[in-house]
C-alpha cells in the first residue's frame, strides 16, 4: 500500500483512449480521476457517467480552474497538447500528456520549460514504459547484458485502413486527419521512435524515411533508418494497414533481446522477452517471463508517485521526450522530401 493519498486527475476531453485510461486507473490507491472536461458539457457528462467520475466540466477550462484536481491526463488530438500542457503548467497543474508528446522539438522545450516554471511535473504517456517487460530491458542495457549495441529494429502495426487508404472504420478518426497530426508515424511511429531511443539512449544523428500516403496525404505506412552518435544504426516500421504486430530486436556485439514491448499485459498477467547471452549461434535464446498489468495504470500510479515524492517515474525522462519529438519531427521531413534530415545537437 502506498504510503500518500492518491492524486486526483482531471481528464481534458473525451476521447476514446479517455475511456481506456480511466478503465485502467479505476480501483487504484495511488491515482484518482475526479472529473472530466469537454467543450461539449452533454458528452462529458455521458462519459462520466458510463466511467463512474463524479464531475463533469462543460470546458477543459473548468477542469484546470478546479481546485480539487492536481493533475492533469492529456488525450486530446496531437496538435492539440502543447497548448493545454502549457495552459495546465500555468494552472498549477501536473500534466502527464499522451504519446506523442507534441509536434516537434520546439514544442517540446516550449512544454518543458512552462512546467519547470511554474513548479510542476510534465511527462508523456508511453505505457509500456511501466511494464516490468520494459524496464527488465533498461536494466539489460544498463548492465551491458549483449554488449554495444550495432543494429536494432523496432516494428509496430495494425489495420485502420485498407492498404490503398479506404478507412475501415469511421473515416472522421482522427488518426486519419494529418492536419491534425494524424498518420502512421504520429500513432505507431511514435512507440516504434521512443523504444529504439530508450535502447540506444542518445539523440540520432540524421535519419530518412520513406512513407505510402493515402490520397488525402495521410502517411499509412512508414519505414525509415536513424544514425546515432556512438554508430548505431536502426530501423523503424509503423503502419495503419497491416495486421497487428508490434517486435523489437536489440543486436549487440554480445548478445540480443528479442521483446514486444507491449502497453499491457495479456489475460493471464504475464510478458516475456527473449535473451541470447553470447555469440555463437550455438547459443540458445532463453525466454524470460515477468508480470505485467494495465499499462494505463502503471503510469497513473508510476506519474503519482512521482507527483507525491519526486521520485519513482519510470517511464520517458524530459530528455528522451525532446528527443523523441524531433527525431519525429525529422523523420515526417524526410518522408515529405525522400533526403536525409540531420537533428539538432545535443
Amino acid at each position: 500500500m502506498p504510503d500518500f493519498p492518491p492524486v486526483r486527475y482531471g481528464i481534458l476531453g473525451a476521447a476514446n483512449i479517455a475511456r481506456q485510461f480511466t478503465r485502467g486507473v479505476a480501483g487504484s490507491t495511488q491515482a484518482q480521476i475526479v472529473c472530466v472536461g469537454s467543450r461539449n458539457a452533454e458528452k462529458a457528462a455521458a462519459f462520466a457517467r458510463e466511467c463512474a467520475i463524479p464531475r463533469a466540466h462543460p470546458s477543459y477550462e473548468a477542469v484546470l480552474a478546479d481546485p480539487d484536481v492536481e493533475a492533469v491526463y492529456i488525450p486530446l488530438p496531437n496538435d492539440m497538447h502543447a497548448e493545454w500542457a502549457i495552459k495546465a503548467a500555468a494552472a498549477g497543474k501536473h500534466i502527464l500528456s499522451e504519446k506523442p508528446l507534441c509536434m516537434g522539438g520546439g514544442e517540446a522545450l516550449a512544454m518543458f520549460a512552462a512546467a519547470r516554471a511554474h513548479g510542476v511535473h510534465l511527462r508523456e504517456a508511453y505505457p509500456y514504459m511501466s511494464q516490468p517487460q520494459t524496464l527488465r530491458v533498461r536494466e539489460l542495457m544498463q548492465t551491458g547484458t549483449i554488449g554495444r549495441v550495432i543494429t536494432m529494429s523496432a516494428a509496430f502495426g495494425f489495420s485502420l485502413a485498407s492498404a490503398d487508404g479506404a478507412p475501415k472504420g469511421d473515416p472522421a478518426n482522427i488518426r486519419l486527419v494529418p492536419a491534425r497530426g494524424g498518420g502512421a508515424l504520429m500513432d505507431a511511429g511514435t512507440y516504434a521512435m521512443s523504444f529504439v531511443r530508450l535502447v540506444v539512449g542518445e539523440r540520432p544523428i540524421r535519419v530518412n524515411a520513406i512513407a505510402r500516403n493515402t490520397t488525402t496525404a495521410v502517411d499509412l505506412t512508414v519505414a525509415a533508418t536513424l544514425e546515432f552518435p556512438s554508430g548505431t544504426l536502426a530501423q523503424i516500421t509503423c503502419s495503419m494497414a497491416t495486421s497487428f504486430h508490434r517486435h523489437a530486436t536489440i543486436i549487440g556485439d554480445g548478445g540480443i533481446i528479442e521483446t514486444s514491448y507491449s502497453n499491457h499485459a495479456p489475460a493471464e498477467d504475464r510478458l516475456a522477452l527473449r535473451v541470447k547471452h553470447g555469440i555463437p549461434n550455438t547459443v540458445p535464446f532463453i525466454t524470460e517471463e515477468v508480470d505485467g498489468a494495465d499499462g494505463f495504470r502503471l503510469e497513473a500510479e508510476s506519474f503519482a508517485r512521482l507527483v507525491r515524492t519526486g521520485t519513482g517515474w519510470n517511464g520517458a525522462s524530459e530528455a528522451e521526450s525532446v528527443d523523441i519529438a524531433m527525431a519525429l519531427e525529422a523523420l515526417a521531413a524526410s518522408a515529405r522530401d525522400g533526403n536525409w534530415v540531420t537533428l539538432p545537437g545535443v
